[in-house]
């Protein structure tokens, strides 16, 4: 008997695991795992729940990992879906709720290849599957805690699989090989408050800020590397919070996101962004202060063969040489890529956080295939 992996997924969709709730998915997986001869263990760190399988010995020096993240973002609008968000509705060959996409399917098909392999072709080696309720979130307790976890018991991946959804429009013709790095800087600019009338009595910070926002947004940051596409800034609000016609406001808020590849790195983004604001304060007499957060470093697994392993798979079951890319946002790989090799394979993402998510159900007995063919090939060769 197989492990359905439409049934599996329609069975984590009924899960509510808006972040951070656990909504039975773990428990859910746990219990199918176990079943099947994995150890188990709950890795949770605060209120993030986070689920370890392991299948054969640890010490073993080949191990298969695949990661991923059964948390999903809010449904927004209820009633603008046409089906239940949670309901786990199959119409004319498509399964619907929220995490359809992004990512219940991917856990899915990888948790039931994991489960039909062992039980069929028992490996040398271990598999590891390391999933988290934390990747639409924060993510400081999902991935992160996972990984501190296995290093202190000494559990390891030799390579790593992130199931996230990575095809832009057809099954197989893109897998993941790097992402950007991904930064957000607030700045708050203060100069002092005054009736308009009166500009010449008062510092207005708005002048200040809105040059230093044409600044950022209007210097390249490079023209785009081997692997990557030309880093973006993007100014993503401007704020004063001033209701009023008569009055020049004390403090203006601007907030940018830049997303950098390997020409950069998220330090010295920080002191380009702090020199620019220097330079404006120097020139119009404002006081800015700069609160920079940066969300994952940029990285690369370069050509190799762990992409060939992938590749190879994707091409035997679609037909198609799936390009290697770096584009996209950013993925827990961000944090499995300082543990060991990892690249990333999953469904076509088009619908993933909209309303009326969705997949179609042979989408995903596909991505199953996928990944039996990989675990195949990895431990045979």
């Amino acid at each position: 008997m197989t492990t359905d992996p439409v049934r599996l997924t329609a069975d984590l969709i009924r899960c509510p695991t808006v972040t951070p709730a656990e909504g039975g998915a773990l428990v859910l997986l746990q219990d199918l795992l176990e079943a099947a001869g994995f150890v188990c263990t709950r890795v949770d760190r605060g209120e993030t729940p986070n689920l370890f399988a392991r299948w054969g010995d640890k010490g073993h020096a080949r191990s298969f990992g695949f990661n991923g993240h059964t948390d999903v973002v809010p449904v927004g609008d209820r009633d603008a879906w046409t089906a239940d968000p949670f309901g786990a509705e199959i119409r004319d060959g498509v399964l619907y709720g929220r995490g359809a996409t992004d990512m219940k399917s991917g856990v899915a098909a990888f948790a039931a290849a994991a489960v039909d392999f062992v039980a069929r072709t028992p490996p040398e080696g271990a598999i590891v599957l390391a999933i988290t309720g934390d990747e639409e979130g924060d993510a400081t307790d999902g991935t992160i805690a996972l990984l501190d976890w296995m290093e202190a018991e000494g559990e390891t991946m030799t390579v790593c699989l992130v199931g996230e959804p990575t095809c832009p429009d057809r099954m197989g013709e893109m897998i993941k090989i790097g992402r950007r790095g991904s930064m957000n800087a607030w700045f708050t600019v203060t100069g002092r408050q005054g009736h308009s009338a009166y500009p010449h009595r008062a510092l207005n910070p708005l002048p200040a800020l809105v040059r230093l926002m044409d600044r950022l947004a209007s210097h390249e940051l490079d023209s785009g590397t081997a692997h990557f596409d030309p880093s973006t800034l993007a100014v993503v609000t401007v704020d004063t919070g001033n209701p009023a016609t008569n009055v020049i406001p004390a403090q203006a808020r601007a907030t940018v996101n830049i997303r950098f590849n390997d020409t950069h790195s998220g330090a010295s983004l920080s002191e380009w962004l702090q020199t620019e604001a220097a330079r404006i304060d120097a020139t119009f007499g404002t006081t800015t202060e700069t609160r920079i957060r940066i969300s994952g470093e940029s990285f690369l697994t370069p050509p190799g063969a762990l992409s060939g392993l992938v590749s190879a798979a994707v091409r035997a079951e679609t037909g198609i040489t799936p390009e290697l890319s770096t584009t996209g946002g950013t993925s827990d790989a961000r944090f499995v890529r300082s543990h060991c090799p990892v690249v990333e394979f999953g469904l076509v993402g088009k619908t993933m956080h909209q309303v009326d998510e969705c997949v179609p159900t042979a989408q995903i007995d596909q991505l199953k295939a996928i990944y039996t063919r990989i675990l195949a090939e990895y431990f045979a060769a």
